[in-house]
């Protein structure tokens, strides 16, 4: 046992249960570290103790999951034991071990000098042996190829066993894959013949170079890597946690590991992550010393306390209990549109109350969401209130690449001269027209002083290539005369589905492909809705009111249209919560709480799938510090229909003591979802009026018969009576199922509303 020196002032810095992590070096330890509960702290004064306490700092392996907290945690380390610190083994999981794989690569059969592949290497790796070898590459997506591998090489799948394995087969097979294990076989063969690892590799050829043991190679790295350390522990994968396994043993005996994490935030399953690390560890080691961090630092009582509410609804977990000496504060709120355009109007506006009220700044404020296809309608009424913003880990939506290759589509056929986004999909998806012809077609435009449209008939091509660009020219021409004959959301999905976008998507079969799917069906939500949109803003020029695909385009061309923020600069923060772990703020919004989408209806069938939605929810609302507000929406835009939700599970979870919102309120209505469409379910408890009229037997009547004192239908807001129409035709109507501003202005040109009663 190291000698503990308790008169270590940094020691003083922590709380019993903190110290108690810190100073037990000595065999296996697992340090469960609640949110807000000062993880980092233990984690740096663990590392600095050891120094402290006469442990060679080259003899500490911590691994960590970003190359930056390797680095904060350095520089904590400095300032407690000095240049010291610069000598741990710290950084991630990829780069400690590509620095132990120079030196010891060559006993493995690959060169210490190896290259390191990316995504793209890889693709093209893939793409060669699809081409040489005869298959289909529309049946073999390279996207969807390289992430079967990735998964085989992540479960310790090696191509031989792969080729063995009658699950991975018949999975293929279904998939219309079958010659995915030759592929594998053939890619991993290339890679070793041009002395390349892909980031698979790194951490494949880590366990094969401890397992295998070549020269005693294991014994050497357990002699010098005496104390390992791993943050965010519940993140690890299988194979992650199979080397580490491998590095604890030294003598056959010592396992000097300490692995910090919260099973609670295990959200990343999806990258490969497994729970069953961090739950299974305590078998894995029986003789671990386990220390539970639950004092919470951040977060105020009824948010620490709705935390564990909803977190005690899962079954599988390391039972714990948060607390907070941060005693009251605000409830939690509960925020209920009627759809998403009002809730991004909704949430705008709270956010101008709290920064009034509270004195709060943009940067103190974070809205987080599902699926980052959500951050459209809150981007849009930021804007509309001047409220400065940012997308954390990631682009603004429409800057977003696979929402800019469909506009630029949609540019074409409101403008042909647009040159800048003819280059960006002329060959997108790809259909043989190489940057050979492109180069040909600027220099003719150049020369001729025409746009590079005007050019695509004069240039001359090889028969394959011209049939290429006659197949682009006439997608181009058709969405042109749509545009000219039909709405901008029937243009819309028409290009979108003539361009061939979302069946390239489609085919990779994976995560970042379906996110971007999603993402396009959001823009093609925001054009319906545009398109639809009959209801005036008051004091709205009813001649700015065109719905053509022009106005559409120009509408988010003035919205995108703006310098780049500098980090300094004080915004509201808008991100994923799968992107907002490990960070804070003052005020929180999560919003879409509806059943299907938080939690996703993907996980509703599977019990292991739900409960991470679960964990989730927990990281979400363990962001806020002091105030935080739930939302979601009866309605919402959902592949080109109004689809009505009910409210997430996860708020019903939340007792009446934390929530502004009492059960019953928060309840989904025992009369179930409306039968009309359209018609939204009341903000309050009253059962609303039920008519007989069924959605398919809908027929709005002409505006010139619409008049003062008539119930009427309409399809969006439901039974509404006509207060008054004015001499631009604009009517004021009263609407039954809406309690705060009932009144909606809506021209009755585009009103489409049935009359229910003269």
């Amino acid at each position: 046992m190291l000698d503990i020196q308790t008169s270590h002032s940094y020691l003083n810095e922590l709380n019993d249960i903190q110290r108690d992590a810190v100073t037990t070096t000595e065999g296996p330890v697992m340090v469960i570290a609640g949110p807000g509960s000062g993880k980092t702290r233990v984690l740096t004064y663990r590392i600095a103790h050891l120094i402290q306490s006469g442990v060679k700092p080259w003899q500490i392996l911590a691994l960590t999951f970003t190359n930056k907290a390797a680095r904060e945690m350095k520089d904590r380390i400095e300032k407690v034991v000095g240049q010291a610190a610069y000598r741990v083994w710290a950084g991630t999981f990829h780069s400690l071990f590509a620095r132990i794989l120079r030196v010891e690569a060559h006993k493995i059969g690959y060169p210490n000098d190896f290259s390191i592949y990316d995504t793209d290497d890889s693709k093209s790796v893939i793409k060669e042996i699809i081409k040489t070898t005869g298959l289909d590459p529309k049946a073999y997506n390279v996207g969807a190829v390289r992430s079967r591998i990735s998964s085989a090489k992540s479960n310790l799948i090696t191509p031989k066993m792969y080729a063995a394995n009658e699950d991975y087969l018949n999975n293929d097979a279904i998939n219309r894959r079958p010659m995915i294990y030759k592929i594998y076989e053939k890619y991993v063969a290339k890679c070793l013949r041009a002395g390349a690892m892909d980031f698979d590799d790194l951490l494949l050829q880590m366990f094969k170079l401890l397992y295998t043991n070549p020269d005693n190679v294991r014994a050497k790295y357990q002699q010098q890597f005496q104390y390992i350390l791993v943050d965010e522990f519940q993140d690890t994968n299988f194979l992650q946690y199979e080397i580490l396994k491998l590095f604890s043993l030294y003598n056959g005996s010592r396992h000097n590991i300490c692995i910090v994490g919260d099973d609670a935030q295990s959200i990343y399953s999806f990258r490969g992550a497994t729970i069953e690390n961090i739950l299974q560890f305590e078998a894995d080691f029986p003789e671990v010393n386990t220390f539970k961090l639950e004092q919470n630092y951040r977060s105020t009582s009824h948010i620490v306390n709705a935390a564990n509410e909803v977190i005690n609804y899962n079954k599988r977990q390391i039972q714990k209990e948060i607390w907070t000496h941060k005693d009251g504060g605000h409830k939690i709120g509960l925020v209920k549109a009627m759809s998403e355009t009002e809730e991004g109007r909704l949430i705008a506006d709270k956010i101008i109350e709290q920064k009034n009220r509270y004195g709060l700044a943009n940067k103190d404020i974070a809205i987080l969401y599902r699926t980052n296809a959500q951050s459209r309608i809150f981007e849009e009424h930021l804007r509309r209130n001047n409220i400065a913003y940012r997308i954390y880990g990631g682009l603004s939506f429409y800057q977003r690449k696979e929402i800019k290759d469909v506009i630029a589509y949609l540019r074409l056929a409101v403008n042909y001269k647009d040159d800048e986004a003819l280059k960006r999909v002329i060959n997108y998806p790809k259909r043989g027209i190489g940057q050979t012809t492109v180069n040909k077609l600027l220099q003719l435009a150049e020369d001729n002083e025409l746009s590079m449209w005007q050019c695509l008939s004069k240039i001359k091509l090889s028969t394959r290539a011209q049939n290429s660009l006659g197949s682009f020219v006439h997608i181009i021409k058709s969405g042109q005369e749509k545009a000219a004959t039909t709405d901008a959301y029937k243009t819309a999905v028409y290009l979108v589905k003539k361009s061939g976008i979302i069946d390239i998507l489609k085919a990779e079969k994976t995560i970042e492909a379906q996110n971007r799917i999603d993402n396009i069906n959001a823009l093609l939500d925001g054009i319906q809705e545009f398109t639809e949109d009959d209801v005036l803003d008051e004091g709205e020029d009813i001649n700015k009111q065109e719905r053509t695909l022009s106005n559409f385009l120009q509408t988010i061309s003035l919205m995108t249209d703006q310098d780049q923020d500098t980090e300094n600069q004080d915004t509201v923060t808008l991100l994923s919560v799968h992107a907002a772990k490990g960070l804070e703020y003052r005020s929180v919004f999560v919003v879409g709480l509806e059943e299907n989408l938080f939690p996703s209806y993907l996980s509703l069938s599977a019990p292991d799938q739900l409960e991470e939605e679960r964990r989730l929810f927990y990281v979400a609302i363990t962001r806020a510090e002091e105030l935080l507000q739930l939302s979601y929406a009866n309605s919402r835009y959902q592949y080109g229909q109004v689809r009505y939700n009910d409210p997430s599970r996860f708020i019903e979870e939340i007792s009446d003591g934390n929530i502004e919102a009492t059960l019953s309120f928060r309840k989904k209505p025992e009369f179930g979802a409306p039968k009309i469409l359209g018609k939204f379910k009341p903000l309050g408890s009253a059962k609303p009026k039920t008519l007989n009229i069924d959605p398919k037997d809908f027929k709005a009547n002409p505006a010139s018969e619409i008049a003062v004192g008539q119930k009427v239908l309409h399809l969006k807001f439901g039974e509404g009576t006509v207060v008054s129409i004015d001499e631009r035709k604009v009517a004021t109507i009263k609407f039954d199922s809406i309690i705060d501003n009932p009144n909606k202005r809506i021209m009755l040109e585009y009103a489409r509303l049935q009359i229910l009663e003269s």
